[in-house]
This record gives C-alpha cells, structure tokens and sequence, in this order.
C-alpha cells in the first residue's frame, strides 16, 4: 500500500521531476516507510512506501526492469502473486525480489494491457516502456485504490490523491458545477470521472487507459459484475453455501502479508463474519479493534456490546477504543484534511480515529465495507422489489437523492444552478444500459460501481491511509461480486436486507449479531450538531472565502443555522453538515 504520482509530457520537453517531487509530502502517510523519484525523458514518476510485502530494498518503487526496458510505481495489493510469479517462472521470467510489485513488471510484459485481468487484488499503478514511450494507467475492479488525473495541453499527471495534484501546481481550480449538482443531490457523491475541481479528473474503476507518447490515448473498461441469472445457484440454501464459500475464500486470500493482519470490528454481521471465518481457517490470537463515542441528544456512540461478544466467542486480542469530547473536536479538522474529496459522511471522523490508534498494532486491516452494496443491505432497495422496470429510475430517485432537483434553486445561489437534473440524467443512462434486468438489480449494479466507490470505500482508504494503514475489504473481492451480483433479488431483500448473508453465517456467527437490527457507525457529535461543534461549522459558512465563493444562498444557511438538527436529506444525513463540509473542505485546501 503506498502512495503514487507521475507526469507525462507530449510536447518535446522533458518532464519535470520537481513537480512530481512536491507531490510527494502529500503521499508520506499513505507510505511512511520509503521515498522514491524516476525520471527519463518525457516520464517522471514519484512513491511513497508502506511496506507489506517483501520488507527489503529489492521491493523499493519506483521499481525499473531494465532488461524488459519497463518502469513501474504501484498502490495496491496483488493477493495472488505468488502464484502469478510461478506461472511467470514456467514463461521463463526470473524474479530479484518476492514482492507483487514485480509481479506486475512481469505479467505487463507478459500479458500487456491484459494482465490486470490476471490479478486478484487491489490495485492502482502507472507502467512505462522505455522504448516506446508509452504508458499504462490501471485501476482495480472495484475502484477501491485510487488514481487522480490533471490534464492540459501537452501535459497529464496523475497521484493516488486530488491535493497531491495540486501540490504539483498549474490546476484550474474552479469549481465544477455539475459535480456540484451531484453533491448537492446523489448522496454527496460526485461520479467518475468528474471531481469538484473543474481540473482534477479521476479514472475509473475497472479502467485501463493507454497513453502514446504523442498524448492519444485508449481507455477500456475490463471488468463489469453481470447482475444476471447466469450459471447460478438454484436454490436458498445453495446461494447461502456459495455466498460462504466465496467470503471465505475472499477472506484467506486477504491475508497474504509479510506483517501481521487484524480486523476493524464493528460489531454487525459483516465484520464479524470476517472475524469467525479467520477463526474457522485456524487464525490464533486475531488482533479486532472496535470504537465508540460518547452520546449526543440521546443516541448511543457505540456498539460496544456487540463487538465484545464477537471478541470474546473467537478469543480475539480485542481493543475497545473510546473517543472522548477532548479527540473528537480536533479530528474534525484533521479528517476534513484528509479527504481527497468532500465526504460528508460523520463515519470518516470515526475511521479517523480509529486508524489513528489501530496503526500504533498492526500495518494491515480487514474491514466488513460493501456488503451493503452487493448484497442489498440498504434502506432504499426494498421500495424498489415491486416497482416495474420503466418506473425503476423515478423510484430510486425518490428513495436515495438527498433532495428533489426542484429544491436546488431555493439553495443555490443563481450562477451555480443548472437548469438540467444532471443527477437523474446520469441515473437513467445507467439504468438503460442492457443488463440488470430487474430495478432492485439496476440499482445494486450502479452502487456497486459509483456510490460504493466514492462513498465507502473512498473513505475507508482515505482514513486508514492518512495513518500508513492498509485496509483489505474481503466483500469486495471481484468473484464474490460476481456471485452476489447474479444472487436473485428477492433473496438478498429478504430478513431486512442481505438475507442470504445472514442465511450463510448462521451457525458461524452468533444469532445476536445476525438478527440485530441494522447498526451504522454511531457519531453523535456530527449527526447532532450543537456547542464546539456546531460553531466549527458557523464559523467556515461565514468564513471570507464562503461569502466570496457564494455557493449557497445566504437565507438558506441561515434557516439551516437557525435550527441544525432538525432539516434532514432523504436518508436522514444533517443538511447543515453537508454545506459546511463542503466548505471546510474547500477552505483546507485553498480552493
């Protein structure tokens, strides 16, 4: 897991390895361990190192096979390299270190752009032939290692984080209006390729983008979860044997490291299904980390007693982390930081924290992230079971936008107000696309590929990597989406959501925790906005730089600052701490 960053040049000069050089502070926590600069020619390359696999120098990056004439930086983990290096040996390839980053090397030789269809694991890495010129840029499955792009004439750079790219300098920073739309009203989410910087792109999950030296480039998207019927189980308890087969599996592939491997454990079903599984394959003395924060206008800030049991049946060295008034205030700031893009979700303050005290153990997580996504654990997917498909896309409209399109033009000030529901457009685009053929499964597949990347999963990798730990999400192993994804519907509605996950766990995992009503990581001081806090947020909505930009209209943000707690999105999320997130998030980074 490591931090990357890059810049091509198409215009005859050289590239500027000092721009990539000041990306480089920006990446130091996703890579504590070691620092590296490439440059030749048109091509320069930048890393920071958290070493996981193969401690010794010979798994330093940038990483450069001079016999293949090829030059590698890599984020990420490859779960099967090992047998990856075997099948390259009997191709005649000779390895120097025991690290997947030269696995890597060697299979893009091997395979060219193909190779990523050869890798279990996460990924995001920049490859370049020395001879050519050309450049590969990839990302995994899933989208859950990131990789950021500024273009402009002659010039493309790329990092695993947005303010990497603006260390760099010479990014329009204006702010895009669309992505503002999609803030504004798809769940805070902005979908690829766009960010909130007019200048600032991303590249896609599932991506592979082919770069010549003269700057034309193809991008092709390899991988997509079917969401069919198709070479499937027949029956409940079949699909309940299958989804347990593939989670455990996902599990054991997931702890291939040359350091130890704990587990963040919240206490719900998914994190604690990963738990008893480690337990099932023999994993002894398992380190779990749980957190809790104290209440706020009488909702509970933690889960404790169902993490406790959890700890206590698989005999796990478990650490209850508790976050009093005194940490949570300054984490605020300092998780806003770390965001590559805003995340109003409160459950980043608490991935905050809790990497901050888990990194003092362990190098390595599993986390329980996107079960619900796969498996039809949300709210707003049961409203959808009946609704026919032509109908599909008003109705998750109606259910998962945080406010009707008509509501923007009370919000927003005038010049930041888009006449189009861009937000819609997109969701109807997906929707129409073949495939999926019932609404609940055209819903699971566009949040498998764009909410759960820029929500979930983005968050998870910000936060833990913000401290040098990385986090592995076994439920997002690309063949157990698969699975999940060709799972019939009513099935994964059913038991309140992920049924035939509960159905697979059952006489795994203790009926208290399968049964329990559906917990989410509880941070009162967020979700009830009042004292320290709550003059945070008043302070960056009056701010100089709030009034001067003038997102949003000054009778709105006083309503809001009027009475905080009570005005909610769709899904419940504080509107109040939507605006100001966004605009402490902009000030941090002096947008």
């Amino acid at each position: 897991m490591c931090g990357i960053g890059g810049e091509l040049r198409f215009d005859g000069r050289a590239a500027d390895p000092g721009a990539v050089r000041a990306m480089l502070p920006c990446l130091e926590s996703r890579g504590p361990d070691s620092e590296g600069l490439w440059h030749r020619g048109a091509v320069a390359f930048g890393h920071r190192r958290l070493k996981i696999i193969d401690l010794s120098e010979a798994g330093h990056q940038p990483m450069t096979d001079e016999q293949l004439g090829l030059t590698l930086v890599f984020n990420g983990c490859i779960y099967n390299y090992r047998q990856l290096r075997e099948e390259l040996r009997g191709h005649g390839y000779t390895f120097v270190s025991t690290s997947d980053t030269e696995v890597i090397l060697k299979a893009y030789h091997r395979w060219g752009a193909d190779c990523v269809k050869h890798f279990l694991g996460m990924f995001a890495f920049a490859v370049t032939e020395h001879a050519t010129g050309t450049v590969m840029l990839a990302r995994d499955r899933l989208g859950i290692k990131p990789m950021y792009l500024a273009e402009s004439p002659g010039r493309l750079r790329f990092a695993s984080t947005l303010p990497a790219l603006l260390a760099a300098g010479d990014v329009d920073t204006s702010l895009d209006r669309v992505a503002l739309q999609h803030y504004m009203t798809f769940h805070s989410v902005v979908p690829a390729p766009r960010t909130i910087v007019s200048g600032i792109r991303k590249l896609p999950p599932a991506t592979v983008r082919i770069i010549k030296s003269d700057g034309t480039s193809t991008s092709t998207v390899y991988w997509e979860a079917s969401h069919t019927r198709v070479d499937a189980p027949s029956s409940r308890p079949e699909w309940a044997e299958a989804i347990h087969a593939g989670l455990r599996t996902a599990v054991e592939r997931r702890m291939v490291a040359d350091v130890p491997v704990g587990v963040l454990l919240s206490g719900g079903l998914d994190s604690s299904y990963i738990v008893a599984l480690l337990a099932e394959q023999g994993q002894r003395g398992l380190t779990t980390f749980s957190i809790g924060f104290e209440s706020a206008a009488g909702e509970s800030g933690d889960e404790f007693a169902y993490s406790d049991l959890i700890a206590k049946q698989f005999d796990t060295r478990h650490h209850q982390i508790r976050i009093g008034r005194g940490r949570f205030l300054p984490a605020v700031a300092r998780t806003v930081a770390a965001m590559s893009e805003p995340m109003v979700s409160h459950d980043c303050v608490a991935f905050n924290l809790l990497s901050e005290d888990v990194s003092e153990h362990v190098k390595v997580v599993q986390s329980g992230q996107g079960a619900d996504e796969i498996l039809a654990g949300y709210s707003w997917y049961p409203p959808l079971a009946d609704v026919p498909r032509d109908r599909a896309v008003d109705a998750y409209a109606k259910e998962f936008f945080d406010r009707p399109h008509a509501e923007l033009a009370r919000q927003l000030n005038p010049e930041w107000l888009l006449g189009d529901d861009v937000s819609r457009e997109f969701v109807a685009a997906s929707f129409a696309r073949p495939g999926a053929t019932t609404a609940v499964d055209a819903a699971l597949r566009l949040d498998s590929q764009v909410m759960l990347v820029d929500d979930p999963v983005k968050r998870v990798d910000n936060m833990t990597m913000a401290w040098g730990l990385e986090a592995r999400v076994p439920f997002l192993d690309h063949e157990l989406v698969e699975l999940a994804a060709a799972c019939p519907p009513e099935l994964k509605l059913a038991q309140g959501g992920k049924g035939v996950l509960k159905d697979a766990a059952r006489g795994v995992v203790p009926d208290e925790v399968i049964d329990r009503t559906k917990g989410y990581f509880p941070v009162p001081g967020i979700r009830h906005l009042e004292g320290p806090m709550l003059e945070m947020v008043r302070e960056a909505l009056h701010a100089p730089a709030a009034r001067a930009r003038g997102l949003f209209r000054q009778e709105y943000v006083d309503a809001l600052l009027a009475d905080p707690n009570t005005p909610r999105t769709t899904l419940g999320a504080n509107q109040l701490w939507q605006l100001a997130l966004l605009e402490m998030w902009l000030q941090d980074k002096g947008i």
